[in-house]
C-alpha cells in the first residue's frame, strides 16, 4: 500500500541495530579463516594471554590423530584453531580436524579443506576445549598451531602461537614470529560540546528534538555535516552511555546501509565504520577510511567527530557522500565495545539528502508514518467513539424518549454510527502494521495478541448486533449480557493494548507522559461512569412514591424528567474532556 492509497483511504474514513548479538555468536566464521580477525573493530590485546595451546604430542606421521587443548584461567566465549605449516604461516590451513564434544565446538571449511578449523557453537563461557587433528597423508615437515581466543566482544587474542609439532624423520622448524598486536592511534579529546549555531548556513543538521543545540541541551541528539572539495567532516553526539551512530541508507529500511558508529568502552569512545547486512549486527571495518578523529564523555554525552573522503574504494563498502541517502541516527547500550540493538527507533530523516549539497535543517521521524496513522485511528476508535457510544446507551437514552432518526430512535443511532465507525477504524488500522512489517512482529510483544482479540471481539459484536433477536423474544435476554459482555472486555483489554503499543519502538511516545495522560483518560472515563450510576440511583430514590391499592409505583418519569439536564451537561463536559485527551494523543503522535 504506497502514501496515496493510504491516503486516499483515510479521506474515506472519518474519523522504523537487533537483539544483543554477540559478533559471530554461533562461530561460523569462515571470513577469518586466513587472518584469524574477528571483525568487532577492535585492537587485538596487547597484555600476555592467559589462554595455552597444548598438544599430546610433538612428533607425528600420516595418518596420526593429535590431541589439541586450548584453555585458560579464565572463562572465554569464542574461539578459532587452525593449523599451518611453519614453512608459510600466512598461507591456508592444513590437515582436518575432529570434533571431541559436539556442543561446544564444530567444524569450518577453511579453503578447500574440509574441517580444516574449529570454532565456538555458542557465547556460553568456557575453560577448556578438546579436539583431534588429523594429520593429513599430504602433511608437510612441521605443522604449528594457532588459536584466536575471545573473552569479551572488545578483548581478544589473535592468532596465538602454540605448539609447532614435526614429522617423526624431520628436524622441526623454528617458529616464526606472529605479531599478535595491532598498532593503535589515540585520537585527541573534544573540548566542548558541539554546536548548532552554523546549522543550515554552514552544515546540515538532524536533531532530536527538532531544533535542539547540543551546546546547551544535554537531551539533544545532534548529527551535522560539512563537505569541502574532498572529503565530508561528520559530528555526532547524543545523551547514551553505550553509543551513538548514524546510517546512510537507501530507503527508509534497516539493511544494506553504511554505518558509523561511536562506542563508549570505559573512558574511551571508539570511533569505526561499518556495514549492515539485514537486520543484523553491524560488520565494523577498520579507521582506515576516516581521518581528524576526536571524541568527548561529558555528563552522559558522547561526542565523535571524524573526517571522510566524498569518494572511496567500491572494495572496501563504503556509500559514496555525492549521492542522496536517508540518513538514520540512533542510539543503545554497549558492553565491552559490542553494541546492542538500539532501545527506541532511530531518528530517520524525512527525506534523501545529498551529503555535499548546500547545507540545511533537516527533519526527521523515529515513528513511520503508517504507524502512526495505525495509533491515531485506533485511538479515535477506543478512546472516542466506543467511550461515547457506551455512554450514550447506558445513560442518555431518557433524552429522546420518542424522537426518531431514520425511523429509529435517537440514542440507538447515535450508538450504531459510533460502533460502526469504530468496527471500521479498526479494521483500518489492524490492517496497517502487517502492511508496515511484511508480516508479524516478533519482537511486538503482547501488543499484537491483544490487537488481534480486540480485532475479533469488534467483529463478533458486529455480527451480534446484526442478527439480535427482537426485543420481545426469550432470546433478548441472551442478547443483551453477551452484546454487553462483550463489549466490556472488548474495550478492558483495548485499553491494555493501547497502554502498551505507545512504548513500542516504532511509536514510543515520551515516557512517563504518555503513560500518566492514559491513566486520566481512563479515571476520566470510570469517574464519568460512575456519576451517571450515582445520579440515576438518586434519581430513582427522589421519586415521589404514590400507594395505590396499597402497592407503591415509583414515579420514574417524573425523575428521569428531573435528571435530563444534569445529564447533558455531564455528556457535554464528557465530549470536551475526551476531546481533550484524544487531541493530546494526536498532537504527540505528530510530533514524533
Amino acid at each position: 500500500m504506497d502514501l496515496s492509497m493510504l491516503k486516499l483511504l483515510l479521506l474515506l474514513v472519518p474519523a522504523i541495530f537487533l537483539d544483543p548479538v554477540n559478533g559471530y555468536k554461533n562461530g561460523k566464521v569462515t571470513e577469518s579463516c586466513r587472518s584469524m580477525k574477528p571483525g568487532h573493530g577492535h585492537p587485538s590485546q596487547s597484555l600476555p594471554s592467559p589462554y595455552t595451546v597444548t598438544v599430546d604430542k610433538s612428533k607425528f606421521s600420516t595418518g596420526d590423530q593429535i590431541k589439541v587443548t586450548l584453555s585458560g584461567s579464565s572463562a572465554f566465549k569464542g574461539f578459532l584453531i587452525e593449523a599451518r605449516d611453519t614453512a608459510d604461516l600466512s598461507g591456508d590451513a592444513v590437515g582436518s580436524f575432529t570434533l571431541v564434544d559436539h556442543y561446544v565446538s564444530q567444524l569450518l571449511n577453511c579453503g578447500e579443506i574440509k574441517g580444516s578449523a574449529v570454532s565456538h557453537t555458542s557465547k556460553s563461557g568456557k575453560l577448556k576445549v578438546e579436539v583431534v587433528w588429523n594429520v593429513p597423508s599430504n602433511a608437510p615437515p612441521a605443522v604449528q598451531f594457532f588459536a584466536t581466543v575471545l573473552q569479551h566482544y572488545d578483548t581478544y587474542w589473535v592468532k596465538m602461537p602454540g605448539p609447532i609439532i614435526s614429522m617423526g624423520n624431520s628436524t622441526p622448524i623454528p617458529t616464526q614470529t606472529t605479531s599478535t598486536v595491532e598498532p593503535t592511534t589515540e585520537s585527541p579529546v573534544l573540548r566542548k560540546p558541539f554546536s548548532s549555531k552554523d546549522c543550515g548556513s554552514t552544515k546540515s543538521c538532524l536533531r532530536d528534538p527538532i531544533g535542539c543545540d547540543p551546546e546547551t541541551d544535554p537531551k539533544c541528539y545532534f548529527l551535522s555535516f560539512t563537505s569541502d572539495e574532498h572529503s565530508v567532516l561528520f559530528e555526532l553526539s547524543g545523551p547514551t552511555e553505550g553509543y551513538v551512530s548514524f546510517a546512510l541508507s537507501h530507503d527508509k529500511w534497516m539493511g544494506n546501509d553504511d554505518v558509523y558508529l561511536c562506542a563508549r568502552t570505559d573512558e574511551y569512545v571508539n570511533i569505526n565504520p561499518g556495514y549492515v547486512t539485514g537486520r543484523t549486527h553491524p560488520t565494523l571495518d577498520s579507521q582506515d577510511t576516516l581521518t581528524n578523529m576526536a571524541w568527548r564523555l561529558s555528563d552522559g554525552v558522547i561526542q565523535c567527530m571524524f573526517r571522510r573522503k566524498i569518494r572511496v574504494p567500491a572494495d572496501q563498502d563504503r556509500f559514496n557522500l555525492d549521492r542522496s541517502y536517508y540518513i538514520f541516527l540512533a542510539d543503545g547500550k554497549a558492553e565491552h565495545g559490542m553494541v546492542h540493538k538500539h532501545h527506541h527507533q532511530p531518528l530517520i530523516s524525512s527525506e534523501k539528502k545529498y551529503i555535499t549539497s548546500s547545507p540545511e535543517n533537516l527533519n526527521g521521524s523515529r515513528s513511520p508514518f503508517i504507524i502512526k496513522v495505525h495509533g491515531a485511528l485506533m485511538l479515535v476508535a477506543w478512546m472516542t467513539a466506543v467511550s461515547i457510544g457506551v455512554i450514550v446507551t447506558r445513560f442518555l437514552k431518557p433524552l429522546w424518549p420518542v424522537s426518531t432518526l431514520f425511523g429509529q430512535k435517537i440514542w440507538f443511532q447515535v450508538h450504531r454510527i459510533l460502533m460502526s465507525s469504530t468496527v471500521l477504524l479498526t479494521c483500518v488500522a489492524f490492517i496497517l502494521p502487517f502492511v508496515y512489517r511484511g508480516g508479524w512482529s516478533k519482537h511486538a510483544g503482547a501488543h499484537p495478541f491483544l490487537g488481534c482479540t480486540v480485532m475479533a471481539l469488534a467483529v463478533l459484536q458486529l455480527v451480534m448486533a446484526i442478527f439480535r433477536p427482537h426485543p420481545n423474544t426469550p432470546r433478548r435476554l441472551i442478547f443483551n449480557w453477551m452484546h454487553w459482555g462483550t463489549g466490556t472486555i472488548s474495550r478492558i483489554i483495548a485499553v491494555a493494548a493501547m497502554f502498551l503499543g505507545m512504548d513500542l519502538p516504532a511509536l514510543n511516545l515520551p515516557d512517563p507522559w504518555d503513560t500518566l495522560l492514559l491513566s486520566g483518560f481512563v479515571t476520566w472515563h470510570v469517574l464519568t461512569e460512575l456519576l451517571l450510576e450515582l445520579h440515576n440511583l438518586f434519581i430513582i430514590r427522589k421519586a415521589k412514591n404514590v400507594k395505590d391499592d396499597e402497592v407503591e409505583i415509583i414515579d420514574l418519569a417524573l425523575g428521569e424528567t428531573e435528571g435530563h439536564m444534569i445529564k447533558k451537561i455531564v455528556l457535554t463536559v464528557y465530549i470536551c474532556g475526551n476531546l481533550a485527551f484524544l487531541t493530546a494523543f494526536l498532537n504527540a503522535i505528530n510530533c514524533i
